[in-house]
């Protein structure tokens, strides 16, 4: 490709009004489960932004309600479930997921591969520590004591937990590229909360058993945490072929503990690394520091701009669009 490809975490949704006109009167996991509205709105950022890739409209807990979890996504809060993960009993309402569990997701990934016309589709799942924090806490939570508390007091119960989850998300990836998705990214937001140490030990072997089993495939695939900074090296550790990194530490620098640079054939690519909220302060602000990771990304043996989170819901699309063209355009002529 002869210059930086770009897409943007979240771009399908949230900030586009006619998304909000799509999903009128229909609760958000409801939509998730419609071909025709997933499609849609999948497709609405390739009509305004010259990206390089579409990513699947859905979100992480839809495995988990395709199996009977009580989970539904409350406006302004997010994910809440009704009846939280506690003990080992409560492990017996995480059946694995069968792909005819989720044969809308099939559908529309289908769809879209026609549509697209070779354009890649990106498909994703929740990683397992994101998905058992909100299994365990019931919702969203700012410090993920229930899930830590877990982790280091009842490891049994944790490692059941987590292979479960590392399961249900293996099969919700593998659904996406056997219908056709070209790339996956696995989101595993909220693992930055946790150490160095118990990522290894409590974390990595379930999100390698992810990445192990989606190998033969042969997509790339993406991991991806925020605050994860100091977790990049065990993240490159985990199997992908790209690490995502946040807008905490410099791409180079990042690089470095990911180990990017090896020089042994198993190079890393890295994906990223523009803060959000800079989108909001105007094109004087987003075009330098946009440039900047544009320069720093040249000396990577493989660099994909991005976000490091997603697209904030007051983000103006214009200025994405501008963004997209932006990337194109100077690393055109610097790569």
């Amino acid at each position: 490709m002869p210059y930086t490809p770009v897409w943007f975490m979240r771009q399908a949704g949230r900030s586009l009004p006619e998304y909000h006109r799509v999903r009128e009167g229909t609760a958000m996991l409801e939509s998730c489960t419609r071909p025709e509205i997933v499609a849609e709105i999948t497709m609405q950022p390739l009509r305004r932004y010259d990206v390089d890739a579409a990513v699947l409209y859905s979100d992480i807990v839809v495995p988990l309600r395709a199996i009977g979890v009580d989970v539904d996504i409350k406006p302004g809060v997010g994910p809440v479930v009704g009846h939280p993960i506690r003990t080992m009993g409560d492990l017996e309402r995480l059946r694995p997921l069968e792909p005819d569990d989720v044969p809308y997701i099939s559908e529309a990934v289908k769809s879209l591969v026609g549509e697209l016309g070779g354009k890649p589709l990106i498909g994703f799942a929740g990683g397992p520590f994101t998905l058992a924090s909100y299994l365990i806490e019931g919702g969203p939570s700012k410090n993920h004591d229930r899930t830590k508390a877990m982790m280091y007091g009842n490891p049994e119960l944790w490692h059941a937990l987590m292979g479960r989850l590392a399961a249900i998300a293996t099969a919700f990836l593998k659904v996406q590229t056997e219908a056709g998705a070209s790339a996956v990214q696995l989101f595993d937001s909220w693992v930055g909360v946790v150490s160095p140490e118990d990522y290894r030990h409590a974390i990595l072997p379930h999100t390698r058993r992810i990445f192990s089993a989606l190998a033969p495939s042969g997509v790339p695939r993406i991991h991806f945490g925020v605050g994860t900074g100091e977790l990049l090296g065990l993240l490159g550790e985990a199997g992908a072929d790209v690490v995502g990194v946040d807008w905490r530490i410099p791409l180079d620098e990042a690089a470095r503990r990911v180990g990017a640079h090896d020089g042994g054939g198993k190079e890393k690519a890295l994906q990223g690394n523009l803060d959000p909220s800079v989108l909001l302060a105007g094109w004087d602000v987003v075009e330098p520091r946009a440039r900047a990771i544009l320069d720093r990304g040249r000396t990577l043996s493989g660099h994909v701009f991005n976000l490091g989170h997603g697209v904030l819901p007051e983000t103006d699309p214009d200025i994405l669009a501008r963004l997209a063209d932006f990337v194109h355009e100077h690393s055109a002529r610097t790569v």
